[in-house]
């Protein structure tokens, strides 16, 4: 059937096939444990990348606004892109460990602050929710909203739907499953706001614009951008979850290795691929992408993909926590 022309998600009574594969593979290689841990070179990568966005903020203030546009998208969004996917890591405690908190929480509002839309602390409580619960109806807000896969339907439906990307990304855990405002994420809005403001103030709109313009297109029609497409919607059907061995790893903390990091989320993506060499059998097998290009453009184009391509569970699975 076309995929297109159907109702409603995908349906399952199972619960999620990470929990299962990660009890296995550790009976298998208890080795992998070894990998658990922060990356001590996070915070180092997080410096780098925002000293140069504000370097870069700089240099382009006095450019026109054409070049401000394209190097927004051809490079800066690629950075704050970056750091969004650095954020990830640090929202599984991953740069400084479970033991130290606060200083992972101030390392994700520091990386937040050239994107110019607070979202660090917000994305780390809905995120966690998306590892203990997926695909269930009322807490995996990661899952898009049926009303928007009634509305973005076929090629040019889906264009749109993606190129909005950034605002259903925002808006969708708010209608979905709101949680009431806490003290960090009044902490987070007020930092980047008023980085922004110094932005504006001292080097001037340009350079704001390419801030906030590098992250809302880079998080739309973009080739970084294929990885939310390609983890989970259901290109194969009944496979939830979906890695990409591309090049692009390299600049996204090799958030495209993506059943591993499901498998085991407190291993940094900087050890991944070993994850897959130590235990080639369960990931080899699995459907995969080697092109977030591709990714996009087949999502957008084949009538078969539409945003239904979803695994959804009524039931709560198990918790992350039981499992470890």
């Amino acid at each position: 059937m076309d995929s297109q022309a159907r109702d409603d998600f995908e349906w399952v009574y199972t619960e999620e096939p990470h929990a299962t594969r990660r009890k296995e593979i550790l009976a298998k290689y208890p080795q992998i444990k070894k990998l658990f841990g922060p990356d001590p070179n996070m915070k180092w990568s997080v410096l780098m990348m925002v000293l140069t966005q504000i370097v870069a903020a700089y240099m382009i203030r006095d450019c026109s606004w054409f070049t401000v546009i394209l190097t927004a998208y051809c490079f800066g969004g690629v950075i704050n892109h970056s750091l969004s996917l650095a954020t990830h890591e640090i929202a599984h405690c991953l740069a400084f460990g479970i033991t130290r908190p606060v200083a992972n929480r101030l390392l994700g509002i520091f990386a937040n602050t050239v994107m110019a839309v607070p979202a660090s602390v917000t994305f780390k409580r809905y995120h966690l929710d998306h590892h203990r619960y997926q695909g269930s109806e009322e807490l995996d807000v990661d899952i898009p909203h049926k009303l928007e896969a009634r509305l973005f339907k076929y090629t040019l439906g889906k264009l749109i739907w993606m190129s909005l990307q950034p605002f259903f990304y925002a808006l969708r855990p708010l209608v979905v499953k709101p949680k009431p405002l806490t003290i960090h994420e009044v902490i987070n809005a007020a930092v980047v706001v008023a980085f922004d403001v110094a932005v504006i103030q001292l080097l001037g709109w340009k350079s704001f614009v390419y801030l906030l313009g590098g992250t809302l297109l880079a998080m739309g029609i973009h080739p970084v951008a294929g990885h939310f497409i390609s983890e989970h919607y259901m290109f194969k059907k009944g496979y939830e979850t979906y890695s990409y061995y591309g090049p692009l790893n390299l600049i996204t903390f090799n958030v495209g290795y993506h059943n591993e990091h499901h498998d085991f989320p407190y291993i940094p993506g900087s050890r991944l691929p070993q994850v897959r060499a130590i235990a080639p059998e369960y990931y080899d097998d699995l459907p995969s992408h080697t092109s977030w290009v591709r990714v996009l453009y087949d999502f957008i184009t084949d009538p078969e993909l539409s945003l239904y391509c979803r695994i959804k569970r009524k039931q709560i699975p198990k918790s992350l926590e039981d499992d470890e």
